[in-house]
């Protein structure tokens, strides 16, 4: 890892360090508009070519049913289940919380209004399964859904070698009443739900981590098909701020769970000392050589930095530059910096609050803004399910309060049509 000294870069240059823009995304956007193209014109015909050509699995079907489901979720390992169980009850119990009735307001007397939320009628879940199948993505999006009452929820995710899902996927959608998962992966999935095939349906929201190639299809279809997305959540990354106070091999740890979802991933260490940042790189070394992933980790922490500030302060100014999807405080000062989070998905407090936690089971969503999006976007919550409808009602007291104002605000602004609606009812 390269390391830089905050004080020693301007501006531009701390902006510049902070893009995530790598060489080739200008050829994955043109392999993705191909794909996208392909699956909109020739529907199931060109999944099935995909499926083939990426997956190296000839289907029979595009999915899996109810019964396969089922069957496939019997042999998950009895830790595993029970693990999967506890993770959704933590996680279920979070986003419960986030569904808040809210009140009716008398703007003025005689004119209430209120807002009232409706579910998503039909959405999308995009489930990774390349390198590593993610049943705690599923839980992350399925749980949300199920609690916003959507009607129909379309699950997308890779088929496994031997043309169907693993266990764990199988029993996670067991778990939230799922009847059909469909063995669909990469861009060819997300076009697949943003246009519908013979049998895949259409979705009117499409959810989901994944790749670049994920990411740039969620954007275009957004544009091209008029579907929405939740964010663009690109390749998994992570900014630990760490003091004295910090454990070494502890913030190892954590840069390499970010490290190891692959090679395209950032783990970026930000520390007061250069003492801190030689003492965590020595114990990356060593915690790398033991991984069953080491070769997609080193790739990811060959492109990841360190960057060397005066105070924990300076580091949060860095931070909230770059925006990191997981935020870790290695200080066991972290209350005072809290109000000086402004950018981050997901923010993890303290030297025993590793950020993998948030990924399985402590409650919090993981499905997260990435490659600096967290300045504008927020993680995946219940409120991303549903729509937020406005509601008003106006009694004649109300009408009489309220007239006059609409009345000289539309004459002001020409619309003379939007003055006639109050005032024919005036008159009445």
């Amino acid at each position: 890892m390269k390391i830089y000294s905050y004080t020693d870069l301007s501006k531009q240059e701390i902006e510049d360090l902070c893009l995530r823009q790598l060489e080739d995304d200008t050829a994955i956007l043109d392999r993705v508009k191909s794909i996208v193209e392909t699956v909109k014109t020739n529907g199931d015909a060109a999944l099935f070519d995909y499926a083939l050509a990426f997956d190296q699995v000839e289907l029979q079907r595009l999915y899996i049913d109810k019964k396969e489901i089922a069957a496939i979720a019997a042999s998950i390992p009895d830790d595993a289940r029970k693990a999967i169980d506890i993770a959704y009850e933590n996680i279920r119990t979070f986003h419960a919380a986030q569904a808040v009735k809210e009140s009716k307001i008398e703007t003025m007397q005689g004119v209430i209004c209120w807002r009232e939320s409706r579910p998503i009628e039909r959405v999308g879940l995009y489930i990774p399964g390349g390198s590593a199948v993610l049943p705690s993505t599923f839980l992350m999006l399925g749980i949300p859904a199920q609690l916003a009452g959507c009607k129909e929820i379309v699950v997308c995710s890779p088929p496994q070698k031997d043309g169907k899902t693993n266990c764990y996927v199988a029993y996670v959608a067991l778990k939230l009443g799922i009847e059909r998962v469909y063995l669909i992966g990469g861009a060819q999935a997300v076009a697949a739900m943003a246009y519908g095939t013979e049998t895949v349906p259409k979705v009117f929201k499409i959810f989901g981590p994944g790749n670049r190639y994920v990411t740039q299809a969620k954007q275009m279809v957004q544009s091209l098909a008029g579907t929405a997305i939740d964010m663009p959540a690109g390749p998994s990354e992570v900014l630990v701020l760490a003091d004295e106070t910090a454990n070494p091999s502890y913030v190892a740890s954590d840069l390499l769970a970010q490290a190891e979802h692959g090679a395209d991933s950032q783990s970026i260490l930000v520390a007061t000392s250069r003492e801190i940042i030689t003492q965590v790189l020595n114990e990356v070394e060593v915690q790398l050589a033991e991984l069953p992933r080491k070769e997609v980790t080193a790739k990811a922490i060959d492109n990841s930095y360190a960057v060397l500030v005066d105070c924990l302060q300076q580091g949060m100014e860095f931070s909230n530059v770059y925006a990191p999807e997981h935020l870790i405080l290695a200080t066991d000062r972290f209350e005072q910096l809290i109000p000086l989070i402004s950018n981050a998905g997901s923010v993890f407090l303290g030297n025993l609050t590793p950020e993998s936690a948030g990924d399985y089971v402590s409650g919090t969503n993981h499905t997260l803004p990435t490659s600096g999006f967290a300045k504008a976007y927020s993680g995946v919550s219940l409120d991303s399910f549903v729509k937020k409808i406005t509601f008003q009602h106006i009694s004649p007291q109300g009408l009489h309060n309220i007239g006059s104002t609409v009345e000289v605000l539309a004459e002001a602004e020409g619309l003379r049509a939007h003055r006639n609606a109050i005032s024919i009812r005036l008159k009445d």
